[in-house]
């Protein structure tokens, strides 16, 4: 991630709607989850997830992350999670295993992204669950993905393929963010006609605060939609996983 967005990306993580919006996702999922398990935020950023998982009543000595962001992992500490950590995603060395792994945007970065979920796999407990968010779709590329670093962008289809070879049992898959699909995808496609000579920029910003609370609202509406169906397509995919043996 370019200095400048990495910047522009924490000092929004908190109230943007993208975010908020899937962290309230993975809150739901993980709110019956047993209070005492050990979580691993892959990824972790300035650990405002990890935060709420202490609201949720998980034990703050039982939750890690991991970013290879200085940066973000200073924001981790100042912001009160002691087991965070600056590490390669691909080569996670931490002496524990864990109950739970979040990996929310994160494969994508990587440059041998089936080592990396070799490497995942290895630290979840037999019984453990993943929960693994990436962009979707080669065709919303875009000057967003080059100014993240982006490695690829994913089909539900691949995502499943590359966690099915290290033998990890799929519980639920799905498109996310589907109803913003279509304005998303046009946007992108005139973004890359109107600004295809500027560079370090991308699509993240809070911008107007109304339009910011309606889409929160609208992406909330589409997780309580989640629970019973699956989406066809979306601007990101993501599956949950079980490690059996």
């Amino acid at each position: 991630m370019e200095k400048d967005f990495e910047k522009k990306y924490h000092d929004v993580e908190k109230e943007h709607w993208w975010f908020k919006s899937r962290r309230k996702y993975l809150l739901d999922l993980l709110q019956n989850a047993p209070k005492d398990s050990k979580v691993l935020d892959i990824g972790c950023s300035s650990g405002i997830f990890l935060k709420d998982l202490v609201q949720l009543g998980f034990s703050i000595e039982n939750l890690y992350g991991v970013d290879i962001s200085e940066k973000a992992i200073a924001n981790c500490k100042a912001n009160g999670i002691p087991n965070a950590f600056v590490m390669d995603a691909q080569h996670i060395t931490l002496n524990e295993s864990f109950d739970i792994i979040i990996a929310s945007d994160c494969l994508e970065h990587l440059e041998n992204d089936q080592k990396a979920i070799q490497n995942w796999k290895s630290l979840l407990k037999t019984g453990g669950k993943m929960y693994v968010f990436v962009p979707a779709f080669m065709s919303l590329w875009s000057y967003h993905d080059e100014v993240n670093m982006h490695h690829r962008r994913y089909t539900n289809a691949e995502l499943r393929s590359k966690l099915e070879a290290e033998n990890l049992h799929i519980l639920k898959s799905s498109y996310w963010n589907f109803f913003l699909f279509l304005p998303v995808y046009v946007f992108r496609k005139l973004s890359a006609v109107f600004q295809k000579n500027k560079r370090g920029e991308s699509d993240i910003s809070i911008g107007n605060t109304w339009v910011n609370t309606m889409l929160l609202l609208l992406i909330v509406f589409e997780n309580k939609l989640l629970k019973v169906f699956n989406f066809p397509f979306g601007v990101s995919t993501f599956c949950i996983v079980q490690r059996k043996a």
